[in-house]
């Protein structure tokens, strides 16, 4: 089991869209889409919302994201009218970009995340982007001393390697999930060209195409095998042709 997403949206097109979008990268994830009016207008549905918080809730809890106000007012009052007050409580109802919040709580789930990361994830979809493109701009003034190759320990004990990626479209959101949920799977504190190797908004946000270079650093229990691991998930080309 894992939280649930639900996807409110004023167009069953995007609420449907979201949903796929963000299931490529969490296959296991329960995502549910509550878009449009009853007979699919434009508009929000009390009964999709309602029906919608029943089929996302498997015990984890659920994440509601919505589009716009009154998509806000109609999920408030179908929680409101959930008759057990256990199931009330384990909806969290997030004001975040629709996309960006539905991906990274997608795959903060499907890494096995708890209800609050899932919320946080969320919530930080919003600065993602700036916060990458800051951490980038950061790392840029340093010199790691780290080269392609095997991964070398630097002075502070922090292991590090620099690969190049190989992949036609380099970290477009599929590799980046891919990326993000092998980094969350270490016992160590990683970051990838100065962002947080397990924010999925900031490694995309890095924009790194094909022949750029990812300079992984890693410390913890187990910084080495993160940093070997996750090089050669780069190196192989993420499974792509």
């Amino acid at each position: 089991m894992s939280v649930g997403l639900l996807l409110v949206s004023h167009s069953s097109k995007i609420a449907e869209g979201v949903a796929d979008l963000a299931h490529q990268m969490a296959a296991s994830v329960t995502i549910v889409a509550a878009g449009g009016t009853d007979e699919d207008g434009i508009g929000t549905s009390f009964e999709k919302v309602q029906s919608g918080l029943a089929s996302a809730d498997s015990g984890d809890g659920v994440v509601v994201l919505y589009d716009l106000g009154s998509a806000l007012l109609t999920t408030e009052t179908a929680v409101d009218f959930l008759e057990d007050d256990a199931v009330r409580e384990r909806v969290r109802v997030v004001d975040a970009p629709l996309v960006e919040g539905a991906v990274a709580a997608a795959v903060a789930a499907e890494m096995g995340s708890g209800l609050d990361d899932v919320v946080a994830a969320a919530r930080t979809a919003g600065g993602g982007a700036e916060a990458g493109v800051e951490a980038t701009a950061a790392a840029s003034g340093s010199d790691s001393g780290a080269h392609d190759g095997d991964a070398s320990a630097a002075a502070d004990g922090a292991v590090e390697r620099t690969v190049v990626l190989v992949n036609r479209d380099g970290l477009h959101a599929r590799p980046a999930a891919d990326f993000v949920k092998l980094a969350g799977s270490f016992d160590a504190r990683i970051d990838v060209n100065g962002v947080d190797a397990q924010s999925l908004l900031a490694i995309m946000s890095l924009g790194l195409v094909r022949g750029a270079e990812a300079r992984i650093r890693a410390t913890g229990p187990d910084a080495r095998r993160a940093v070997d691991e996750l090089s050669e998930l780069i190196e192989t080309g993420f499974g792509e042709d």
